[in-house]
């Protein structure tokens, strides 16, 4: 049953994020082939107008298909002006960064609901320690309860200046030493930490507890933008912890389908609640994804059409190919590796 809820979890999502492509392609009049849920093999379509709608056998993602995308487009003449080459370029932007946008939306969202249904919002208290756990590295470091922590040094380089509590802790899951200036009083003192693994947790701690946060009473007006805001926070971290991993930091918390799958499991154990915010979540992380600035994301895509706009030139179609295929590679790569990770913390 598991299976049938996570391939359910993540057709919908794809199915958003599509929409986004599909619902801005038709507002630019850019003829669509077809709009389909899935790869591989059609199991189900039916076409109405002009454009096919399908379910394909394998449940690992979907695509609109465009005219003006292939040089090999079907046997169906279209009008220039109505491929997505026959557009204005700030509406291929649009198009090609629409389906992010859905996926923003969706999380942002369940997240609102999710917080009326709480009643309220905790939000994240500031880089305070309120106390420090015994024996450990926090502890041999040399960290006081009631410390302020002004910045924190990553062992690549990377300064984050902390706002809240929250911004620290996905940059402690690493064996990497980390320095932290904190002020105490009227000092301000830089301690160097390197946080250790916890073999039944299977995390890496530093052992600090941050003060409590303030909770705030949500209603269906204010949620809205306590969603916003902790989807932002949220992005801000993801966005530090991608550009870390393409550096190769933090790859050992890397995971792939398999982690996904594994997580989504515990999380439908919990409740309908927990597979909600993991829905959320997971469309957040795909939408952040996509984001990137390779050719094979929706990010690149748009990142190129944009060069071409400023530039008023077209990329050379040769070229265009030899980068996208590099970014298959990158990706392919990325997704065996991960799997490979995930596979290793089974054993």
């Amino acid at each position: 049953m598991t299976v049938i809820y996570f391939l359910l979890l993540l057709s919908f999502i794809v199915l958003v994020h599509e929409l986004g492509h599909l619902i801005t392609a038709k507002i630019f009049k850019v003829y669509c082939y077809e709009f389909s849920i899935g790869m591989g093999f059609k199991l189900f379509s039916i076409k109405c107008k002009e454009t096919i709608y399908s379910i394909r056998a394998l449940p690992i993602g979907g695509f609109v298909a465009m005219a003006g995308e292939d040089e090999n487009d079907r046997d169906i003449v279209v009008p220039f002006e109505r491929t997505i080459k026959g557009i204005a370029k700030w509406k291929q932007i649009i198009i090609m960064l629409a389906g992010i946008f859905m996926n923003f939306v969706l999380a942002w969202i369940i997240i609102s609901g999710l917080f009326m249904y709480n009643g309220t919002y905790v939000s994240s208290p500031k880089p305070i320690v309120e106390s420090v756990v015994e024996n450990s590295p926090a502890q041999e470091a040399g960290l006081l309860a009631n410390d302020y922590i002004k910045k924190i040094k990553l062992s690549d380089g990377m300064v984050i200046t902390p706002k809240s509590f929250s911004e620290i802790l996905p940059f402690i899951q690493d064996d990497k030493e980390v320095i932290y200036t904190i002020v105490r009083g009227n000092e301000t003192l830089e301690i160097p930490i390197t946080p250790k693994f916890d073999t039944e947790k299977q995390i890496y701690f530093i052992g600090i507890k941050g003060v409590k946060g303030t909770a705030e009473k949500i209603n269906i007006f204010n949620a809205p933008y306590y969603s916003a805001k902790f989807i932002i926070d949220m992005t801000k971290t993801m966005f530090i912890t991608l550009v870390r991993l393409f550096k190769g930091i933090g790859l050992n918390n890397i995971s792939g389908p398999i982690g996904v799958y594994s997580q989504t499991a515990k999380q439908i154990s919990l409740g309908f609640y927990n597979m909600l915010m993991l829905m959320a979540m997971l469309s957040l992380n795909i939408g952040i994804f996509n984001l990137l600035p390779l050719p094979v994301l929706d990010g690149g895509r748009a990142l190129i059409t944009f060069g071409e706009m400023i530039t008023g030139k077209t990329l050379n179609r040769k070229v265009e190919m030899a980068i996208m295929m590099v970014g298959w590679i990158l990706i392919l790569g990325l997704m065996i590796f991960s799997t490979w990770q995930d596979i290793a913390k089974l054993i």
